[in-house]
């Protein structure tokens, strides 16, 4: 037994320990050109599980693709090595010295790896088998403007797989638009595949940009051997323009905004009770379908208005986005007269004027005629006819020579008298009972609103008031205004109209001064919090009110 415990120790002593010792960073191509893709291998010589070396420092200098892992172990001679690595494919836009830092895995340093970068010669990509263009539809822009930046991947050989990045831009939200589409060209007598994105910029702030251009990596088939390819597009440079100091209103940036109507029927003489259709449709060149304002109609006394439908879309032609709005509305008149619909007026910034415009529908004027349809009286209330026209009765004696019979009915005047006060009771019993029924289902509509219906919450709100993220904390206000006013479009401004504070209209002016310019002053985000909750307090305590008042 002794023996036995012995050679346990004995065998477990003789075990290697394995435990990492060395953590080594290198690539496999130094000096490099750029735009080239390169490989860097980060290794530690022992298995690591549920821990990675942090390549965000990458970011600032290199494009950075996806990091991959491999492990493997070999035995030789009894001798057993183990080996984990990181393999992260890199590529820089121009040329210098860089330096890829040092890196950390399992209590073990790597040395940092100093990285030349060459120019790219500017006969690199003539006649090339693959490169990239860039274009913008334009070089300057305003905040909130919608720009399009199109992205043509030119390949002559067969492409068997590849990935190209997404292009970025500070400050702004790119989108792409759509799929991607495939077509064929000819440059210089070579067939090429062409790859075309496109993506929708805005621009959040004012200033002077550049848009990084995308970078393609990926492999292609050339008679029997399969070549790895890369290819990088220009950076494009960009100036974004402010929002003008003396503009009022919803931010409208555009090249051409136009109004338009139609009607149905196309009249200006109507009956009493027939149905119009007016359709409106707004058109703006340069916006998203988001930044279309929303289109009230003007009440009009005497003809009662209902929307019908409303559908916002946008497209992207010649290079640029195109928005369109359609709202129809069902228009009742109720009594004759003449009528006149006023002017609706859109105001906006005409960006290739660098002016305050307005796209307006001219007033109409309509006429309303009684109702040529309505009961005739002489059909209402029947009077003996004395009119000797054949009727199917004459005709029918006529033919077999015989007299009409007359009959007379003599009904007692005690019977009439207690018909109708039986049919004036029965009137007066259902009525009673629908004025109940109405009041019983008021009372539980308002019932249901103070106590069924809960007014949104301000939590969100407080916690972004603390970290003093105005971005984020503006479009937690636009989800709460959505949420008060049902509104998708233009939330924020029906929100202050109904608080009706110049306080918050101010402090809304503000915030969107600071979020969209870069000479904003800081907004006390906490005073805007404090105003909304005493409007909730308000709110709550008129509907109270008003239940109050019901049952009193």
């Amino acid at each position: 037994m002794v023996m036995r415990l012995f050679c346990c120790l004995l065998l477990l002593s003789a075990m290697p320990s394995w435990a990492a010792t060395k953590l080594e960073a290198s690539v496999d191509k130094n000096p490099v050109l750029a735009g080239e893709f390169f490989m860097l291998n980060i290794s530690v010589d022992d298995t690591v599980k549920g821990e990675q070396p942090d390549t965000s420092s990458l970011l600032k200098d290199f494009v950075v693709g996806p990091t991959s892992l491999s492990s493997r172990t070999n035995i030789i001679n009894g001798s057993i090595n183990k080996q984990t690595t990181w393999s992260v494919k890199l590529m820089t836009r121009t040329e210098g010295d860089y330096t890829i830092p040092a890196f950390s895995v399992a209590g073990l340093t790597s040395e940092p790896i100093k990285l030349k970068v060459a120019k790219r010669s500017a006969d690199a990509d003539k006649n090339n088998e693959i490169f990239l263009k860039t274009s913008l539809s334009s070089n300057s822009l305003f905040v909130q403007e919608a720009g399009v930046y199109t992205v043509k991947l030119y390949l002559a050989k067969e492409l068997l797989d590849g990935s190209l990045s997404t292009p970025s831009m500070e400050d702004a939200q790119l989108t792409q638009l759509g799929k991607q589409t495939e077509s064929y060209e000819l440059v210089d007598g070579k067939r090429y595949l062409v790859i075309t994105r496109e993506y929708l910029i805005q621009p959040q702030k004012s200033g002077a940009y550049t848009i990084a251009g995308p970078a393609f990596q990926g492999r292609v088939q050339q008679n029997y051997r399969q070549l790895e390819v890369s290819a990088l597009g220009d950076d494009q440079q960009v100036e974004i323009k402010p929002i003008p100091s003396d503009y009022k209103g919803a931010w409208l940036p555009s090249e051409l905004v136009n109004l338009d109507e139609e009607w149905q029927p196309n009249d200006n003489t109507v009956e009493v009770g027939t149905p119009i259709t007016r359709t409106i449709t707004l058109t703006a060149l340069g916006v998203t379908k988001e930044q279309l304002p929303e289109i009230s109609m003007p009440t009009i006394d005497g003809i009662r208005s209902y929307p019908d439908k409303k559908e916002n879309n946008n497209a992207v032609r010649d290079g640029r986005v195109v928005s369109q709005q359609t709202a129809s509305y069902a228009l009742l008149p109720q009594k004759p007269g003449t009528y006149t619909l006023p002017e609706i007026k859109l105001p906006w910034f005409n960006t290739k004027m660098n002016r305050i415009s307005v796209a307006t529908l001219p007033k109409r004027t309509i006429t309303v005629t009684p109702s040529t349809t309505a009961p005739n009286t002489a059909i209402a209330n029947p009077q003996p006819s004395t009119n000797n026209s054949p009727t199917l009765e004459n005709i029918s004696n006529q033919a077999t020579g015989t007299q009409p019979i007359e009959t007379k009915s003599d009904t007692p005047l005690w019977l009439i008298v207690v018909a109708a006060s039986g049919y004036i009771l029965w009137i007066g019993t259902v009525i009673f009972y629908l004025i109940s029924r109405s009041t019983k289902n008021t009372t539980e509509k308002l019932q249901l609103n103070t106590r069924g219906i809960s007014q949104p919450s301000l939590n969100e709100l407080k916690a972004l008031a603390k970290t003093h993220d105005v971005k984020a904390f503006y479009t937690a206000l636009n989800n709460f205004s959505v949420k008060v006013t049902h509104k998708n479009v233009g939330a924020i401004d029906e929100l202050c109209i109904r608080v009706n504070s110049s306080e918050l209209n101010g402090l809304i002016s503000q915030l969107q001064a600071q979020l969209y310019s870069n000479k904003g002053a800081n907004t006390d985000l906490n005073a805007i919090i404090k105003i909304l909750e005493n409007y909730q307090t308000q709110a709550s305590k008129s509907q109270q009110a008003v239940l109050k008042d019901l049952y009193d």
